[in-house]
């Protein structure tokens, strides 16, 4: 598939050799499209509109034999699919716009994707934000081939530029020709899919630049206080330096630093976790053992990206723990109809302050920060601590070992039964004191405690904020789990102060 960039306008002409590369371009546009996106389908009959629908309601149902009739006679098709509702229009034999209201198109439509055939016939009634494909038929050229004038309209013109970025990325990184299938992601705005050709497979991470949001202390936004990763090169150098250690961080294939695109080694999608959504004590046991052997090391805060190009590891400081902990104030607390007057806020932050002193007097290590069951992935075909697969770990840290051990043991997506997180807590600790005779079992109990209440806190609010902010409320049903751990790790003596202020002014979830 050819592209040429017309630079007057947001418009791409290509050129479509093949009924495959039309079923490339479709998968391409299904990969992009959310509820309410219109597609409109322009050109003659026979010039390929119906077979590119066809092609982008298989992709999205993930069924390449679903019958897909054409709407020419029915005017108007619905399928309910996994990923979003679409409506397939075809309005051929519609001869006046007022029609469209007759039949109740546009209540056909509302919430849905839709692809609409001839859409001259609802001249006057297109909305600014879409996205049309015209057709033409290219006989000289093969029976078969077309070419197709993409232009995006409005917010799509975006969306539509993004999409040709991909496509020059894969072209270049010899990846073009293959399948792309969506993978379900993590809460981020990064997207995966699984790259599928006759030799093997491979993962495309497309992550776009994190923008900026607005500034919360000192001219700097959230992202900035909490260290959260803006690109990924992040990503790159902590992938980069796993796997040169030996733990298996997928391998990095192809990379395009400014664009944020990447292809990686796919280490499949084999949880640690059992299809009860229960944790697997082997599994487990194995993702403690990584723990250990990343901890015995003496780790670098400087990593390599590139030739002459290196990722220096935030601290995992006094000022990101506090904006994580206060994520509880700003979103659980209005999730649970309360409010905090200034006194009770300023207690909060005094009492974290001092209870933080340990860990940020701890010697540092790196900190994955997301070491849990959705970035954990079962590789039984290798051997030892190399079973478990690593991901999504561009947030890294230098900061507390113990903060990781936290995020596997105490799960926020998954119930680890609190006799199981004391024996693997138990097997980490006794590994350690093996190999270290520095280590101090005890006061490595209390900063567990510590950042297991921390991480609990953060957690509380951001699955509130997915809720209230991003229109994800399936992250409320991990609450009450959520909170069962931060009562867990309240209970220790050290931490008495900081449970009475909870107590007092912290209710359970509903």
């Amino acid at each position: 598939m050819n592209v040429q960039s017309d630079l007057a306008a947001a418009s791409q002409q290509l050129l479509l050799p093949s009924e495959q590369a039309t079923s490339r371009l479709a998968a391409d546009v299904a990969d992009v499209l959310a509820p309410g996106d219109l597609v409109t389908l322009s050109g003659d009959l026979g010039a390929g509109k119906t077979a590119f629908a066809r092609a982008l309601i298989r992709h999205l149902a993930g069924d390449e034999r679903l019958e897909v009739p054409s709407p020419t006679f029915t005017l108007i098709q619905s399928y309910a699919l996994p990923r979003l509702p679409l409506v397939h229009a075809d309005l051929y034999r519609v001869s006046e716009a007022r029609e469209l209201v007759e039949l109740g198109f546009e209540e056909a439509i509302e919430g849905a994707a839709t692809l609409l055939e001839w859409p001259d016939r609802a001249a006057g009634m297109l909305p600014a934000d879409r996205l049309d494909i015209a057709f033409h038929l290219v006989p000289e050229l093969g029976p078969n081939c077309r070419e197709a004038r993409i232009t995006a309209f409005g917010s799509f013109v975006g969306r539509t530029t993004r999409m040709f970025t991909v496509w020059r990325f894969l072209e270049q990184s010899g990846f073009r020709d293959t399948e792309r299938q969506f993978v379900q992601g993590d809460a981020s705005t990064r997207i995966y899919e699984r790259l599928v050709a006759n030799d093997g497979t491979a993962i495309l991470m497309n992550a776009p630049r994190r923008p900026d949001g607005p500034p919360l202390r000192n001219g700097k936004p959230y992202s900035a206080i909490a260290h959260l990763a803006e690109d990924v090169r992040p990503f790159v150098a902590m992938a980069r330096a796993l796997h040169a250690r030996g733990f298996s961080a997928p391998e990095i294939y192809a990379a395009d630093l400014n664009e944020g695109l990447l292809v990686l080694e796919d280490l499949g999608s084999q949880t640690v976790v059992s299809d009860k959504g229960t944790p697997i004590q082997e599994c487990y046991a194995t993702a403690v053992d990584v723990l250990v052997a990343l901890h015995r090391q003496a780790l670098p805060q400087t990593l390599p990206i590139a030739p002459r190009t290196d990722h220096l590891l935030p601290p995992y400081d006094l000022e990101a723990f506090l904006i994580e902990a206060e994520l509880l104030l700003d979103w659980y607390v209005p999730h649970r109809g309360g409010t905090l007057e200034p006194p009770a806020r300023s207690e909060f932050f005094e009492l974290w302050t001092a209870s933080l002193r340990g860990a940020l007097e701890s010697s540092p290590s790196w900190v994955l920060r997301d070491y849990h069951s959705p970035n954990l992935l079962w590789l039984p075909q290798r051997q030892g601590m190399a079973r478990v697969g690593l991901l999504d770990f561009q947030d890294a840290l230098f900061g507390p070992p113990a903060y990781d051990v936290v995020s596997l043991l105490q799960d926020a997506r998954v119930d680890v039964p609190q006799q199981m997180e004391m024996a693997l807590l138990g097997s980490y600790v006794r590994a350690r004191q093996a190999s270290d005779r520095n280590f101090r079992a005890a006061e490595f109990l209390e900063l567990y405690a510590t950042l297991g209440t921390q991480r609990a806190t953060k957690i509380l609010g951001i699955f509130a904020r997915l809720d209230r902010r991003d229109s994800k409320p399936q992250y409320l049903r991990h609450l009450p789990r959520v909170y069962r751990y931060l009562t867990r790790s309240l209970a220790h003596p050290s931490l008495s102060a900081l449970k009475a202020w909870y107590d007092a002014h912290i209710p359970a979830p509903a």
